[in-house]
């Protein structure tokens, strides 16, 4: 505790007014007042804007199940909004009740700050999703906030009789509020989706309002004379959190005070303090070893723990020899085993090199830092096993273990913070990465650029952490200008799919609609090819021009049916009559159906003058013999344009492929595959492995609204393939298909990570061991 000027203008509560526990009972329930009615405000506000925001989202949901679990969080919320605020101010106003019993403290209370064993429950994709959320926005506030709350838990200290209140321990710090909030929304049953939403409101209308509460709680305090002069300096160690980013080792100095902090203390993360607990357990067995309990005579024997800047030193010379080793090759087979054989052993070359530096080599390093160093490793590990990335990318993004390390030393915020500068360096390669391959990137332009990034990491990073923000911003600029391209070539494949799937389809409705009308009548051949032919291709472009509803293409119809009656025997006089009167409009409809299709004049006049006698012999009237084998020849070989392509036979064709494709492609539809192709969403990214062909990666781009099939593109924005959905089901349930994963990096190899330091060890953890 910082203090200046004359001290005894400090309240003395014992002699201000009678026991010093009705002083305390008063100020105390002043603060809890004033609290009370802040967040009571606060947080009303919050839930107010809850329903706003579900609905956006809701209106804006990708499909039906994620709109019905908007709106259902929506009726939820309403329905336990009065349990959870009753739940979240309950348990600030008896935590600050209690900051005066130390015995009793008040995340002990809360059930979430408690330094004990902490539960695996964040094991489950949606705590560890919930712990992060939780763990940025404490981050995020405890920093911004660090001057008024100081100040806060100094005078609040005094008031308790000196019990320490600091950011852990202050029911109003950023970290005892969150904590009390998530505890709260356990009363809400909804999707972690619709809580992160919260959440998020949460940080917006509560913690960014907290500096005007603590304002209000110091000007409360200093009016009743509790450290009204105390200078606003904050002193770094301890539990205190190091908002300007300053390095933090195991035995080293932080900003104005010497302090060896609490193993894992820096950052209040549930998920830090999950894994610091996994690391515990896996290590347990080791005590009596290098260590645990036997330490204490090999620490004795090898001097001081290794400081931070020691481990940094170390670190720099082991990146300077992998820089030094000149530029980095393409990937060869068997470079990601030793790649993860050096993983593996970096620790022991890490205390080798101290060793080198100091003249002894220490056995063993500060438990925080082997936490560090082990995180890191298992990260690259994952790396090195994640089929999600080409082995070249693996192989090169392995090469960044050391400047990683050397950054999570410098600021172990980088595995709290999901906007950690570094972090998202790692998570933007690895997304430029998974759509990787010699194919698509013919030209080396990612993969230069991916290299360059490695490179410069290497070569550059010493302690400046600002160099991670400004690779990203290249990254991100060069993702930029690619991204643009390639949207522009996978619009004009999709514009193209598009319309050949509609001409399909045209042609497909034509056929149909022209065997519908012939059903089992055997018509004259001139006829059946006018029909099949041209006026086919007449229906065609007409239902691509003017769609089905037209009065053209009703009209177009109504022809087929007059061609057809048109060739009944007319045999009594009726009959004969009938037909006289239909031919002209026949004439009349055909001469425009077939300038419509490109016939030329000459064109139609003959096949005209070959119905005119046709239908002269329709009629009884005579004929030559030569003129009756005219209109067989002709009939045969009726002239159609070149660009002309016929379509009945083409179009019946297409007609029954999708029934073809099902009797030779049998995945049945309540299979894993099926439903994994109908969960698909366009940007997914998939992996095709088939017979005879290069691996190749692709991102499905387009479902057709027509067809359902799926087209691929690679990541240049050409087509790769399209699959009906029986199909890719099919090559999904084969193996020939794999979904690469969508979410972060970053993200899927922490939930390994936990996932596997909490199954039973067979194995010793990640460099665990030392040599």
């Amino acid at each position: 505790m910082n203090e200046a000027g004359d001290p005894s203008k400090v309240v003395n509560l014992s002699q201000r007014q009678g026991p010093a526990s009705e002083r305390i009972g008063e100020l105390l329930n002043a603060v809890r007042s004033i609290a009370g009615k802040r967040l009571q405000q606060w947080i009303g506000n919050a839930f107010e804007h809850v329903d706003d925001a579900l609905f956006d989202l809701a209106e804006k949901a990708e499909n039906n199940a994620a709109q019905m679990h908007y709106f259902d969080g929506m009726r939820e919320v309403r329905k336990r909004r009065p349990a959870v605020e009753r739940s979240f101010l309950g348990t600030i106003n008896r935590d600050l009740g209690e900051l005066a019993h130390p015995a009793q403290p008040p995340q002990a209370s809360a059930g979430v700050m408690s330094s004990g064993p902490v539960e695996l429950s964040l094991v489950a994709d949606n705590e560890l999703e919930e712990s992060l959320a939780i763990t940025s926005m404490i981050g995020k506030n405890e920093s911004r906030l660090s001057r008024d709350l100081f100040a806060v838990n100094q005078r609040l200290s005094v008031i308790c009789g000196g019990h320490k209140v600091d950011d852990a321990s202050n029911p109003v710090a950023p970290a005892i509020l969150s904590q009390a909030f998530r505890q709260a929304l356990h009363e809400l049953s909804a999707d972690m989706r619709v809580k992160l939403i919260i959440y998020k409101l949460f940080d917006r209308y509560v913690l960014s309002s907290l500096e005007e509460l603590y304002q209000e709680i110091n000007a409360e305090l200093v009016r009743a004379g509790v450290l009204p002069q105390m200078r606003h300096e904050v002193v770094r160690g301890g539990n205190a959190k190091a908002a300007d980013g300053s390095v933090h080792g195991g035995n080293q100095q932080t900003g104005a005070a010497t302090a060896t902090p609490d193993e894992g203390g820096e950052i209040p993360s549930d998920l830090l303090q999950t894994l610091h607990a996994l690391f515990s357990a896996r290590r347990a067995p080791a005590i009596g070893g290098v260590n645990g309990g036997g330490g204490a005579g090999k620490h004795a024997m090898s001097g001081p723990l290794p400081s931070a800047n020691e481990l940094l030193g170390a670190l720099s010379v082991l990146q300077s020899q992998i820089a030094s080793a000149g530029p980095l090759p393409y990937a060869q087979p068997g470079d990601a085993a030793e790649l993860s054989r050096e993983v593996l052993q970096l620790k022991g070359q890490l205390l080798t090199q101290i060793g080198a530096l100091r003249g002894e080599r220490p056995s063993h390093v500060a438990t925080i830092d082997e936490d560090t160093i082990d995180l890191v490793g298992m990260l690259f590990e994952f790396i090195l096993e994640d089929r999600n990335l080409p082995a070249a990318m693996q192989v090169m993004l392995a090469r960044l273990q050391i400047p990683y390390l050397k950054a999570a030393i410098l600021d172990r915020k980088l595995f709290a913070h999901r906007q950690h500068p570094a972090r998202r360096l790692l998570d933007c390669l690895a997304e430029q990465a998974k759509g990787w391959s010699e194919e698509s990137d013919r030209d080396h332009r990612l993969h230069e650029k991916v290299k360059s990034i490695v490179d410069q990491l290497l070569h550059d990073f010493d302690d400046d952490m600002g160099i991670f923000e400004r690779l990203l911003v290249d990254l991100q600029q060069f993702q930029d200008i690619n991204k643009r391209r390639s949207e522009l070539a996978e619009q004009r494949v999709a514009e193209s799919t598009r319309g050949r799937e509609k001409l399909e389809q045209a042609r497909r409705r034509a056929a149909r609609e022209i065997l519908d009308r012939i059903g089992e009548q055997k018509l004259p051949p001139l006829v059946h090819g006018i029909l099949a032919r041209a006026w086919a291709n007449h229906l065609v472009l007409t239902l691509l021009r003017q769609g089905e509803a037209s009065p053209e293409f009703r009209s177009a119809l109504r022809f087929v049916d007059d061609f057809i009656a048109s060739t009944r025997p007319a045999t009594q006089p009726e009959s004969r009559q009938a037909l006289r009167q239909m031919l002209p409009g026949i004439e009349r409809a055909l001469r425009q159906g077939l300038a419509n299709v490109a016939f030329q004049e000459q064109d139609v006049e003959r096949l005209l003058a070959q119905l005119h006698t046709y239908y002269r012999q329709q009629l009884g009237e005579t004929l030559a013999e030569a003129e009756v084998v005219a209109i067989e020849e002709d009939a045969a070989m009726l002239a159609i344009p070149d660009s002309i392509q016929p379509v009945i036979d083409h179009g019946t064709t297409a007609a029954t492929q999708d029934d073809d494709e099902e009797e030779t492609v049998e995945v049945p539809l309540d299979s894993p595959e099926w439903h994994q192709v109908q969960a698909l969403q366009p940007g997914t990214w998939l992996e095709f492995c088939l017979a005879d062909e290069a691996m190749t990666r692709a991102k499905l781009s387009w479902i057709s609204p027509m067809s359902g099939r799926y087209l691929f593109v690679n990541r240049r924005g050409l087509k790769v393939a399209d699959y009906p959905p029986q199909e890719l089901a099919a090559l999904l349930a084969g193996g020939q298909a794999r979904v690469l994963a969508a979410n972060a990096l970053f993200d899927r190899a922490m939930n390994a990570i936990v996932g596997k330091l909490s199954q039973p060890e067979t194995t010793p953890a990640t460099g665990s061991h030392i040599e």
